[in-house]
């Protein structure tokens, strides 16, 4: 009894095993993996165009601008506590105030990613584009007959069905006319070697006459 227990144990271990494996190596399950890499690599990317390239030089010209060094201290207070040590400065803990340049700093480095995806996407939209073009004028002539086909009243199954076979007749034709033309060409060379052989035969017997005529 013990034994069948622990039989179907292993059995059970072995099922939920094979079933997560089969999970892990469903297709959605990698390309889900993949994506997830790839987009914090991408991510990276482009925090790190925005973050340490445009956004600095945005910053500048916006203090420049607003006549500040920076916009981390662009402040709208409503009211305004003095700090306790006498020193004239302002308690920000305790006073209440906007943080303009909180929020515009938040807005640039919103603008700044979504400009940066839009100039990525572009571009693969533009390299898409330009690869579906290209596949299209391959497939224009197939495109065309399965049309002509479907305007006969056709279904698109038989009509592709139609087209693929013409396709394989035309290049059992192609290569029939291709191995005939090869067995022309070499009967022809096989002929041109027997002519040639039985020319350097003659050339050897008049050789030989005119050698025994030389003789006597």
């Amino acid at each position: 009894m013990k034994q069948k227990t622990k039989e179907k144990k292993i059995k059970g271990m072995k099922k939920f095993f094979d079933e997560f494996g089969k999970f892990i190596m469903r297709g959605n399950v990698l390309d889900l993996a993949v994506g997830v890499i790839v987009g914090g690599a991408f991510t990276a990317i482009v925090n790190a165009l925005s973050e340490h390239i445009l956004k600095p030089i945005i910053n500048f010209l916006l203090a420049l601008i607003l006549g500040e060094d920076s916009l981390e201290n662009i402040y709208t207070y409503l009211r305004k506590v003095p700090a306790a040590d006498g020193s004239g400065a302002v308690d920000l803990a305790a006073s209440i105030y906007i943080d303009w340049g909180a929020f515009i700093n938040a807005v640039i480095n919103f603008l700044l990613i979504a400009f940066v995806l839009f100039c990525i996407v572009k571009t693969i939209n533009k390299v898409s584009e330009a690869h579906d073009k290209m596949w299209d004028e391959v497939n224009l002539p197939k495109k065309k007959k399965i049309a002509e086909y479907r305007k006969s009243g056709l279904s698109r199954k038989q009509a592709l069905a139609k087209y693929e076979d013409e396709v394989k007749a035309a290049a059992e034709q192609k290569a029939a006319a291709d191995a005939a033309a090869k067995k022309a060409a070499e009967e022809a060379a096989a002929e041109a070697e027997r002519k040639a052989t039985k020319n350097t035969r003659l050339l050897a017997e008049i050789v030989e006459i005119l050698k025994e005529n030389q003789a006597k």
